[in-house]
C-alpha cells in the first residue's frame, strides 16, 4: 500500500497569512457548478483531507461547515458564498464555495472576479446543466483557468464519457481526461491517473488512506487510448513533446504536467478528473490537480488599473513591494462583530489599523481588524500581503467593487457588473416596531447583495424590494426574521417590465419660466431611436459651434437619465435607447445646468411619446429534467405557460427539456411541476433576455403599471 503524496494538516489555530508562503505556493480558486452538483460536499471533503477540520459535515445533515446559515441548513442549498483557507503538498489554497442556484448568481459572479482558478463539479449523470453553463461563460468571461471534477460517480446512469462530452458540445470547452473511473455505478471504486499512469483505490470510510493498485487488465486498453490521446494534445502545445511523440518515446509525467499547467493556465484546455465526494472517492487525485495545474497569483496576467489622480493606465505587478490595491467584493452584516467587507490583494500589503483611501468614493478609511475568514469563523491576523484573500471591520463607506489603495497613490480596478433584478414583491412591517427597524435592515441586506434593490412608490406607499427570482425574495424575508427580528406581510411577486422605442424620432425639450430676478432658460433637439439590445442608454453630443455651451451638456444627458426611470406606457424603466442631442438654444442669463437639465426631460417624454414606446417582459431560459414517460405532461404544461421549446434531449430514461418562458408564467413552476412528475423532476431557470410583451397581455400590464410602478 502506497502512502499519498505529503498531505500537511496544520492545526487549525496555526493559519498564518505572512509571507511564509511564497506567492507560487498560493492558488485562490472557487468551487463552482449546478445545484445539488455536489459542490459544498467536494468542499467539506477538501477541508476534512487538509486537516482544516477534523469531523466530516455533511450537507442533507444541515452539518456543512461552509453552509452555516440557518437558511442554508434548512434547504440544503448554498445561498451566500464562504470562504476558507487550507493546505496541501505545502501550498496555501484559499477557497470560496459559492452558489449553484441562479437567483444567487451575484455570489458567483463576485467571486471569480477576483479568483485566479477555479473548480467546476459536474453531476456524472446529469452531465453539463443550465446553471454549469451560466457559471462557465461567467469563468470564460473573466477568463479564469479551470479544471472540471466529474463527481458522483458512484451514482446508477453515471457517465464519465457521455460527461466529458458534453463539456466539449454545449460548453464549446477543449476538455482533456486526465483521469479514468476504476468501475462503474455503484460498483465505482478508484480511478486511473493518466499522467503518472498509477492507479488508487478508495475506501468508503473517510479515515482509510487511498492505496495504489496495479492499473486493472481490463481496463488497460481504454487506459492506454486515452493516454495516447492525452499526450496527442500536449504535443500540439509543447515542441519537446511532438518531438519525444515522434521519435515513438513517451514523455515523463513531469513534462506533461508542466505543458498541461501551462496549457490551463492560458485557457487552451480544461483538465477532467473523476470521483465521488460523498463517497471520500477522488478528493485526494483532486487536491493535487489543483496544486499541478491551477495558476498561482504569479501565473496570471498583471492587473491593470487606472490612476485616479493622472487618468493613467498601471500595470500592478503581484508583489509585496508594488503600490497597495486591494478590491473589495462583498459585504457582510455578521451579528457578533458587525459589518465585514471581504478583500482581495493584488498587490502590496497592509496592516490591521492602517490608514487607506477608497479611490471609488474619494473616502479615507480604517482598517480596524483583519480576520482570516472559515465560513462564518473568524480568526485575527496581523497583516496580510499580495494574493491574500481576508475580512476587515471598520470600513464604513465601502461597498462592493470598491477600490482600496493609498491616498499617495490612489488606484481603480475593475470593478464588478451585476445583472438587474427581476422580480419585485411589496413588504410592509406588521407593526409599529418593526416600522422602525426594517428600512436599517433592508438598507444592510443592499449593502450585502448588489442584486437585491429596494425602492418606495410615493403613489401606493408601499416599500418594493427586488431580486432574482422567488427564491431569493424568499430568503430575504426570512432573514428579515431570523437575522433583525423584523416581522413583515409580503405581497405577490411581480415582474420587473422594462419598456423602450421602436421608432426614430425627432423630439425638442423647452424649459423657460421668468420669475422675479434670473429666470430659467434651456432649450434643446433630440434624436431618439432604438439602442442596440442591451446597451441600456446611449448618449450622443452632435452639437457644433456654440449653439449651446459645453459645460450644459452633460446635464441634458442626466435628464434623459433621470427621465427614463419612468416611462410614459406604463410608468416602467425605459431601456436600451440612444439619444442624439443635435441642436438647441440658450441664453446668457437665464441658462443653467438646471435648466437644460430640464430641458432633456421634457425631450425625452415628448419623443418617447412619438417613438411607438412598447412593454417588454423579461425571459428566462428554463431546463428541466425529468423521467420520459412525462415529457408530454411537462412539454404540454410548458406550452400553456407561453414557453419555445428549444431542445429535447434524451439520456436513457431521463429526457432534459430546455425551453424560454417569460417570468412572469413562472411563479409557482416549481410546484406544479412537482405535482406533475411525481416530484421526480428538478429544473433551473436563469434570466435570458428582456422581449417584447405581446399587444394582447400588453394593457393589463399597463393598467397594473400605472397603479403600481
Amino acid at each position: 500500500m502506497a502512502k499519498s503524496p505529503l498531505e500537511v494538516k496544520p492545526r487549525a489555530g496555526d493559519v498564518t497569512v505572512s509571507r511564509s508562503y511564497p506567492l507560487e505556493k498560493i492558488r485562490n480558486i472557487a468551487i463552482i457548478a449546478h445545484i445539488d452538483a455536489g459542490k459544498t460536499t467536494v468542499t467539506e471533503r477538501i477541508l476534512y483531507y487538509t486537516g482544516r477540520t477534523y469531523k466530516l459535515g455533511e450537507v442533507h445533515e444541515g452539518t456543512a461547515v461552509m453552509d452555516w446559515m440557518e437558511q442554508e441548513k434548512a434547504r440544503g442549498i448554498t445561498i451566500t458564498a464562504a470562504a476558507t483557507t487550507c493546505y496541501w503538498r505545502e501550498q496555501r489554497i484559499n477557497i470560496i464555495d459559492t452558489p449553484g442556484h441562479i437567483d444567487f448568481t451575484a455570489e458567483v459572479e463576485r467571486c471569480l472576479r477576483v479568483l485566479d482558478g477555479g473548480v467546476v463539479v459536474f453531476d456524472a449523470v446529469s452531465g453539463v446543466e443550465a446553471q454549469s453553463e451560466a457559471v462557465w461563460r461567467q469563468a470564460d468571461r473573466y477568463q479564469v483557468p479551470r479544471i472540471c471534477f466529474i463527481n458522483k460517480m458512484d451514482r446508477v446512469g453515471a457517465d464519465f464519457q457521455w460527461s466529458v462530452s458534453m463539456i466539449k458540445k454545449r460548453l464549446g470547452a477543449n476538455p482533456i481526461p486526465i483521469q479514468l473511473p476504476l468501475g462503474s455505478e455503484t460498483e465505482y471504486y478508484g480511478l486511473v491517473d493518466l499522467v503518472e499512469k498509477r492507479a488508487w483505490r478508495f475506501s468508503d470510510e473517510a479515515d482509510a488512506p487511498r492505496e495504489e493498485i496495479p492499473i486493472p487488465e481490463d481496463a488497460r486498453t481504454a487506459c492506454a487510448e486515452y493516454r495516447q490521446s492525452l499526450v496527442e494534445k500536449a504535443a500540439e502545445f509543447d515542441d519537446d513533446i511532438l518531438l519525444t511523440y515522434l521519435d515513438g518515446k513517451e514523455p515523463g509525467a513531469e513534462d506533461l504536467k508542466r505543458v498541461i499547467r501551462s496549457a490551463t493556465i492560458a485557457n487552451k484546455v480544461v483538465p477532467v478528473l473523476c470521483g465521488s465526494a460523498l463517497r471520500n472517492k477522488g478528493v485526494h487525485t483532486l487536491l493535487d490537480a489543483v496544486v499541478d495545474y491551477l495558476p498561482s497569483p504569479l501565473d496570471v496576467p498583471p492587473v491593470k488599473a487606472v490612476d485616479a489622480k493622472k487618468d493613467t493606465e498601471v500595470i500592478l505587478p503581484p508583489s509585496d513591494e508594488a503600490p497597495f490595491a486591494a478590491l473589495a467584493f462583498k459585504v457582510v452584516t455578521d451579528p457578533f462583530v458587525g459589518r465585514l467587507v471581504y478583500l482581495r490583494i493584488y498587490s502590496g500589503k497592509i496592516k490591521a489599523g492602517a490608514e487607506v483611501y477608497n479611490a471609488s468614493r474619494g473616502k479615507r478609511e480604517r482598517i480596524g481588524r483583519l480576520l482570516l475568514m472559515h465560513a462564518n469563523h473568524r480568526e485575527d491576523i496581523t497583516d496580510a500581503d499580495t494574493g491574500a484573500i481576508v475580512a476587515s471591520l471598520g470600513l464604513k463607506n465601502t461597498f462592493t467593487g470598491d477600490t482600496l489603495s493609498t491616498q499617495a497613490q490612489p488606484l481603480l480596478l475593475e470593478s464588478i457588473k451585476f445583472p438587474d433584478p427581476v422580480v419585485s414583491i411589496a413588504v410592509e412591517p406588521k407593526s409599529r416596531t418593526d416600522q422602525d427597524r426594517i428600512g436599517e435592515a433592508l438598507q444592510k441586506l443592499t449593502e450585502e447583495d448588489p442584486t437585491f434593490k429596494v425602492s418606495y412608490n410615493k403613489e401606493t406607499g408601499q416599500t418594493i424590494i427586488s431580486g432574482m427570482g422567488e427564491l431569493h425574495l424568499d430568503v430575504i424575508v426570512s432573514r428579515l426574521v431570523s437575522e433583525f427580528g423584523v416581522q413583515a406581510n409580503i405581497g405577490n411577486p411581480r415582474v420587473a417590465y422594462k419598456e423602450t422605442v421602436t421608432a426614430k424620432v425627432e423630439a425638442e425639450g423647452r424649459f423657460v419660466q421668468q420669475t422675479g430676478g434670473h429666470g430659467q432658460y434651456g432649450h434643446v433637439w433630440i434624436e431618439l431611436e432604438p439602442g442596440e439590445k442591451g446597451s441600456g442608454f446611449e448618449f450622443v453630443n452632435r452639437i457644433r459651434g456654440a449653439t449651446i455651451p459645453r459645460n450644459f451638456i452633460p446635464s441634458v444627458s442626466q435628464g434623459i437619465k433621470e427621465a427614463m426611470e419612468t416611462g410614459t406606457v406604463a410608468g416602467y424603466p425605459v431601456i436600451d435607447i440612444k439619444a442624439t442631442l443635435f441642436d438647441g438654444s440658450y441664453h446668457e442669463v437665464d441658462s443653467s445646468e438646471m435648466s437644460f437639465k430640464m430641458a432633456g426631460i421634457l425631450a425625452f417624454k415628448a419623443g418617447m411619446a412619438k417613438a411607438r414606446p412598447i412593454l417588454l417582459e423579461p425571459i428566462m431560459k428554463l431546463s428541466v429534467i425529468a423521467p420520459q414517460e412525462f415529457m408530454g405532461d411537462v412539454i404540454g404544461d410548458l406550452n400553456s405557460r407561453r414557453g419555445r421549446i428549444e431542445l429535447i434531449e434524451t439520456q436513457g430514461e431521463i429526457c432534459s427539456i430546455h425551453c424560454q418562458i417569460p417570468l412572469s408564467e413562472s411563479f409557482g413552476y416549481a410546484t406544479s411541476l412537482r405535482s406533475l412528475t411525481q416530484g421526480r423532476a428538478t429544473h433551473s431557470m436563469q434570466f435570458y433576455q428582456y422581449q417584447e410583451l405581446p399587444p394582447a397581455l400588453a394593457k393589463d400590464v399597463q393598467t397594473a403599471g400605472k397603479t403600481h410602478a
